[in-house]
C-alpha cells in the first residue's frame, strides 16, 4: 500500500513524503492550509484524549488494556503524528530539527541537577507543583 517495507526504519522525512504524495493523489493539497491542518490536528488530539478520558491514571505499558484498545490508541496517535508532520511541511518547518532544538532549549531551561534537587525536596508530585503533577514540564 505505501511501498515501504515493514522492516524499513520510519523517519519524519518518509512520513512527510508519504503525506504529500497522499494529498496530491487525491487533489487535497488545496485544502491543506496551515489553519485547516491545525484544526484537523486538534480534532485528532480530542479523539486521542477520549481514549483516556474515563480510565483514571494509566500505568506505563497499559497493563489490562485489550489488544483492540491498543490498536485504536495506535491509530489515534498516528493521526496526530501525521497531521503534525503535514502541518510542519506546509509551514516549511523541519520538524526533526525543530524538535532537537527544543530539547536543547528545555535542557537549558530545566537543568537536570536543579530539577532533581526540586523533586527530591518533595516525596509526591502533589506536594511539589513545580513537578507538574509528575508529568514532564510543558514544552513551551
Amino acid at each position: 500500500m505505501t511501498g515501504i517495507a515493514d522492516e524499513a526504519p520510519v523517519t519524519l522525512d518518509t512520513l512527510k513524503q508519504l503525506m504529500a504524495q497522499f494529498a496530491k493523489e487525491r487533489d487535497w493539497e488545496r485544502f491543506h492550509s496551515p489553519r485547516n491542518l491545525l484544526l484537523a490536528l486538534v480534532g485528532e488530539v480530542g479523539e486521542l484524549s477520549e481514549i483516556f478520558q474515563w480510565k483514571g491514571e494509566v500505568p506505563k505499558g497499559l497493563p489490562g488494556w485489550k489488544e483492540e484498545e491498543k490498536v485504536h490508541l495506535g491509530e489515534e496517535l498516528s493521526d496526530v503524528l501525521l497531521y503534525l508532520v503535514r502541518l510542519s511541511d506546509i509551514c516549511g518547518v523541519d520538524l526533526g530539527k525543530a524538535a532537537l532544538r527544543k530539547v536543547q532549549l528545555n535542557a537549558i531551561k530545566y537543568p537536570a541537577k536543579v530539577c532533581k534537587e526540586v523533586v527530591s525536596v518533595s516525596s509526591t508530585p502533589e506536594e511539589n507543583p513545580s513537578t507538574n503533577n509528575g508529568a514532564a514540564p510543558d514544552a513551551d
